[in-house]
């Protein structure tokens, strides 16, 4: 059963649920609130294929809208995806809110939404044609682009945490022949937990197959840009057309970048402006940009954004575990990734702490103490080192040290010689 909230028509599980956590208001049986009709969207309170209650708009794309709906037969809260009327005109646009569902569907990810249906309906408001949509599970949580614009940057130990999801999710749909292509904040979701956040990547609506998966069916005219130009790799900036996992990598270190630094690394203020930073300059390190970002990135994002994909770290994976190491911790993302926040928070200060111990050197022995004036100071022999094994003393050893002669005493012997020498010869002659 469900319940809902008079004020903002949120609803939520009756188990456990007394008020709103948004607002505060008593929730009540969801057949005692009736839907709030929107002047701005007609498909607010209807029901679509005559089992899904349409109570409210949750988010607005660009290729369509996102209601959270109550499955009537079940009784469940879902949330409904709907192309847009004028993007549902085009087959292509289609076939790509096809890919989307098919996608999430066959990868079953614990961090990738979860999409339970995908089909067309008729008879919606202001529709006079087939309305095509997807039905995936409710979240409960807001899009890292909405964190990123309230809180500017997040601290390390949620990052690592969000992190090593998401790069699980990724490892998983590239072994599978996915390449996502449309990486940004605002697909990566946030539901918030006791724990902290567990990561569900969205938008499969731009993926990429590598391993044939679209039968030769390609929808991408060669040479064309898919994906949000803040996010994407110099290669598909390009619009290469064998784009790998590695444009995702890159799109993940561009994340990174924001999340730590408070903004993205290659920016302008337009789209073309923005490719051609990405194309031909060089991030700046996260420490110039931000005097306030670990140093420990300044390294690892360098290698992270190398314009050829071959020198940059090559799966989702190796980065983020790059990224853990370069903290402190130890293990992999499989380890970071069901740690709470709490112990992450923990772990990292030890590591820190830990960084910071001085090695552990020999104190140098105290000077003597000055000798008395009144006592008489025995002179200070070299210190006495054990000779080599098999040594043997000579004469010469036994007589002590040998005063060496200063070289110019031999050059002044040599030339009196010389002298006596002239002097004899003129005497004689």
């Amino acid at each position: 059963m469900l319940v809902a909230c008079p004020k903002c028509q949120r609803t939520y599980p009756a188990e456990g649920s007394t008020f709103c956590p948004h607002d505060g208001e008593k929730l009540l049986s969801i057949d005692a609130v009736t839907p709030v009709r929107d002047p701005k969207d007609p498909l607010v309170t209807c029901t679509a294929a005559g089992r899904f209650e349409l109570r409210r708009v949750i988010a607005n794309g660009g290729m369509g809208r996102v209601y959270e709906a109550r499955e009537l037969t079940r009784q469940e809260r879902v949330a409904i995806k709907i192309l847009h009327a004028d993007v549902a005109e085009d087959e292509v646009n289609i076939e790509r809110f096809r890919r989307e569902a098919t996608t999430s569907q066959q990868l079953d990810h614990p961090h990738v939404v979860k999409v339970m249906e995908f089909a067309a309906t008729a008879m919606l408001p202001g529709r006079p044609g087939k309305s095509w949509f997807l039905v995936m599970e409710y979240l409960d949580g807001e899009e890292l682009r909405h964190v990123l614009t309230r809180e500017k940057t997040i601290p390390v130990h949620r990052g690592i945490r969000i992190v090593s999801q998401l790069a699980l999710a990724l490892d998983s749909a590239h072994a599978r022949g996915f390449v996502h292509r449309d990486l940004k904040p605002d697909n990566v979701f946030l539901v918030r937990g006791a724990d902290g956040d567990t990561v569900k990547l969205l938008d499969f609506g731009s993926v990429k197959f590598t391993k044939g998966q679209d039968r030769g069916q390609k929808l991408t005219v060669m040479g064309t840009t898919i994906g949000s130009p803040f996010y994407m790799s110099p290669e598909q900036a390009q619009g290469a057309p064998d784009l790998d996992q590695r444009t995702d990598v890159w799109a993940v270190a561009v994340i990174v970048y924001e999340m730590f630094v408070g903004k993205v690394p290659f920016f302008a203020t337009n789209g073309a402006q923005i490719l051609f930073k990405i194309l031909g300059d060089e991030a700046m390190p996260p420490t110039f940009a931000n005097d306030q970002a670990p140093q420990q990135l300044d390294d690892l994002l360098h290698k992270a954004l190398r314009k050829d994909p071959a020198q940059r770290f090559q799966h989702a994976g190796e980065f983020a575990t790059a990224l853990g190491h370069a903290f402190g911790l130890t293990g992999g993302p499989d380890d970071w990734a069901t740690m709470s926040e709490h112990e992450m928070h923990d772990t990292l200060a030890a590591a820190h702490a830990a960084s910071l111990v001085p090695r552990v050197v020999e104190a140098p022995a105290a000077p003597a103490a000055p000798p008395s004036p009144d006592v008489p100071v025995a002179p200070q022999s070299a210190p006495q080192v054990a000779p080599p094994i098999g040594w043997q003393p000579t004469k010469q050893s036994m007589r002590g040290p040998v005063q060496r002669t200063p070289a110019w005493m031999y050059l002044a012997a040599t030339l009196g010689v010389v002298l006596v020498g002239v002097v004899a010869f003129l005497a004689l002659k």
